[in-house]
C-alpha cells in the first residue's frame, strides 16, 4: 500500500495525526475528516472541529494495517479532481 493508493480514494472518514506543521500548534492534533475542500481539511476531534490547510501539514494514518505518512501538499486539488488526476497516471 502506498501514499498513492490512498490518493485514489476519498479520504473523508480517514483518521489522522498531525506530524508537522506550519503552526506548531496543530503538531499532535488526532481526529476523524469530516470534510475536504480545494485547500482545507476539517477534522473531529473531540466533538470539536480544527480546520486545517492541507498544504501546510504532514499527516499520519493508518491504511489497511500500514501507517502511512501524507504530505498534505500532495492533498491540494478539489477532491474530485484529485481523484481523476491520479487514477490517470497509472
Amino acid at each position: 500500500m502506498s501514499i498513492k493508493d490512498i490518493l485514489k480514494k476519498e479520504i473523508i472518514g480517514l483518521k489522522v495525526e498531525v506530524t508537522d506543521a506550519k503552526n506548531k500548534a496543530l503538531i499532535g492534533k488526532k481526529g476523524k475528516i469530516i470534510d475536504e475542500t480545494k485547500n482545507i481539511l476539517t477534522l473531529e476531534e473531540k466533538n470539536k472541529k480544527i480546520k486545517i490547510i492541507k498544504s501546510q501539514v504532514k499527516m499520519k494514518t493508518t491504511y489497511e494495517n500500514k501507517t502511512i505518512e501524507i504530505d498534505g501538499k500532495l492533498l491540494v486539488n478539489r477532491p474530485e479532481d484529485r481523484i481523476k488526476k491520479i487514477r490517470s497516471l497509472r
